[in-house]
Order: C-alpha cells, then sequence, then structure tokens
C-alpha cells in the first residue's frame, strides 16, 4: 500500500471536516451533510479501488481464474 493514498485520504478527511464547520456556523447545515456524504464516497471509491486490486492479486497469486 503506498503511504501516498494514506495522505490523501487524511487531506480529504481534514478539508471536509473544515468545509463542514464553515457552513454549519454558516447556517447550512444541510449543506455541511451533503458535503460530508460527498467527501466520505470519495473515499469509499478510493477503498474499493484497493479492494478491487487485493482481491484481483489473490486470484492472481493462487491461479484463481
Amino acid at each position: 500500500m503506498d503511504i501516498d493514498l494514506v495522505f490523501k485520504i487524511a487531506a480529504i478527511g481534514i478539508l471536509i471536516a473544515v468545509l463542514n464547520q464553515l457552513l454549519v456556523r454558516a447556517g447550512r447545515e444541510d449543506m455541511a451533510t451533503m458535503a460530508t456524504i460527498a467527501g466520505l464516497i470519495i473515499v469509499l471509491l478510493m477503498v474499493v479501488d484497493l479492494v478491487s486490486n487485493l482481491f484481483e492479486s489473490v486470484r492472481r497469486i493462487f491461479n484463481l481464474y
């Protein structure tokens, strides 16, 4: 696993947290929730790609085609 991916996920988390706080203080709780959900979806898509690569590597290692 590449350390850059961990930093990308952390950066997205920090940005979403800051954006969430700004929107909540501006009285836009609905937009804050949407921004949080969007950040979560982005990170989940990154993780799903990693899991897909993991399963592909396991298939290749054990010749499960």
